[in-house]
């Protein structure tokens, strides 16, 4: 099929998406309900990225992130030196008499707040693997263990946790407030702890018990894409604050319209690892308390600290209590238990209570209370203690590889903490097509820009994940992505 007809293809299924949908979306959508409705079919040979882009006058990076989307989902197939194919994914499903409404293809199908969700959506649908970032090594997790506590509380005569409950099981409560005193120096009252399904629940239960729409929020640039679109889609307006080598930077006229909300990881901020200055956290704390400002503070990597020294917590040096504590066993046991918990200042702690039973019902009591055996047991310490040794090894694999490979053409931040380390750029590169480029020869790899919600402030660079790859995988996996980034510069 010729460039000529498939951009002929596209232009009409184009027209059909929403004028209200960014370009990325709408020409992912274009390309996929062509190929499932077969007028682009299999073993089609797409224009390459920058071709297609002039013709469609997009930018190029609009290209290759719709073609990365459609790589990872298989409707499109890579080959190295040869380009990018349609794959023969729909080959043997039958053509639907009348193709179903995709999400997003028109305007009347979502509200505004499922539009900003849809629109700025930048997760994937491959977690795991060399190197995708922010992703734990569950092979090593003692599920045997796991498996009998659990079992233990799923049998009928342990009915009371079977049932709904808002109140949370308060063992766990009481063993999380022993971890938090010993190992993030905080005093803290059970009561003030409440388990949620989630980080991302925890953030969106604080905006719409702690602010109303319109209200700013602040978050880090570059910082989590996840916390940026929660905070979005509750209906805050959002302001990317900048980050320098002393971490978040707000100036003084950021704090003439105060932030209802800031989001902040400040003892390794995501991504790039740096530590709030311990001069910004008192002077964070104070004008929070001064503007009335409520801090949520993201501690999501802190049980695998690297450093001797650990980092005392916001929560912990706030006298005010104006900081909620958002802690996570995702990262350190496995993603798939999404269990979290927020540590409230006292007054909040009712309200919160009755709010999160209202908007999302509490449950998983019997993983709450196998968690809570877990660590009473030691069977968390041991574990953390464990994953600390392999997780440093792979660490140092991963930086001795890169830095042998690329020297001075990268430099990296991070490390002293978490699951990843970021590397950027000395040179302006195309860090999305580089991604899209690793992607099809089996890297998963976070480009930096998709961190920034402003994108004409971005640097480029990659988020390289080391922790679910063994340290035999990382040499051969940096080689491949050295020869990729090596094309580039």
């Amino acid at each position: 099929m010729e460039s000529r007809l498939i951009v002929e293809v596209l232009e009409q299924y184009l027209d059909r998406q929403a004028p209200s949908a960014k370009l990325r979306i709408g020409l992912y959508m274009a390309l996929r309900l062509a190929i499932l409705d077969r007028a682009l079919p299999e073993e089609t040979r797409l224009p390459p990225t920058r071709r297609l882009a002039e013709e469609l006058h997009m930018g190029r990076n609009t290209v290759v992130r719709a073609y990365e989307q459609l790589l990872v989902e298989g409707y499109l197939v890579g080959r190295v030196g040869d380009g990018t194919y349609v794959s023969n994914v729909v080959a043997a499903a039958s053509k639907p008499a009348r193709p179903k409404r995709l999400i997003g293809t028109r305007r009347e199908g979502l509200s505004k707040r499922g539009g900003v969700v849809a629109n700025n959506a930048a997760s994937s649908a491959i977690q795991r693997g060399a190197f995708m970032p922010g992703v734990p090594d569950v092979d090593l997790f003692p599920f045997s263990i796991w498996r009998r506590l659990v079992g233990k509380y799923l049998d009928p005569g342990q009915s009371p946790l079977l049932h709904y409950t808002h109140l949370g099981y308060g063992p766990l409560k009481v063993a999380l407030a022993n971890y938090l005193r010993v190992t993030r120096m905080m005093l803290v009252d059970p009561r003030q702890i409440v388990v949620i399904n989630g980080s991302h629940q925890g953030l969106d239960l604080c905006a719409r018990m702690l602010a109303d729409h319109g209200d700013r929020a602040w978050i880090e640039e570059p910082g989590y894409w996840g916390a940026r679109n929660v905070l979005r889609a509750a209906g805050l307006d959002v302001l990317p604050v900048p980050l320098d080598e002393k971490g978040l930077a707000p100036q003084p006229e950021d704090w003439l319209h105060p932030p209802r909300l800031i989001f902040t990881s400040p003892s390794s901020q995501y991504p790039t690892g740096t530590v709030l200055s311990l001069d910004r956290r008192l002077e964070l704390l104070e004008r929070a308390d001064q503007e009335g400002s409520w801090i949520i503070e993201d501690d999501y990597d802190n049980e695998l600290r690297y450093d001797k020294r650990p980092v005392a917590s916001l929560f912990g040096l706030s006298r005010k209590q104006r900081v909620i504590y958002l802690g996570t066993l995702s990262k350190v046991m496995y993603p798939g238990i999404r269990l979290a918990y927020l540590v409230l200042p006292e007054d909040l702690v009712d309200a919160f209570v009755i709010g999160n039973s209202e908007l999302y019902r509490g449950g998983r009591m019997p993983e709450q209370a196998a968690l809570a055996e877990f660590i009473d047991e030691g069977y968390f310490t041991a574990h953390i203690k464990r994953m600390h040794g392999v997780y440093q090894e792979r660490r140092d694999a991963l930086r001795y590889e890169m830095e042998s490979r690329l020297g001075n053409a990268v430099s990296v931040s991070g490390g002293h903490a978490g699951l990843q380390l970021l590397y950027r750029f000395r040179q302006p590169v195309d860090d999305t097509l580089i991604a899209a480029q690793a992607l099809a020869e089996g890297i998963v790899c976070r480009p930096l820009t998709m961190y920034y919600a402003n994108h004409e402030m971005s640097r480029p660079g990659l988020n390289l994940g080391f922790a679910a790859v063994p340290v035999k995988n990382i040499g051969p996996a940096v080689a491949t992505l050295a020869r990729i980034i090596e094309r580039h510069l």
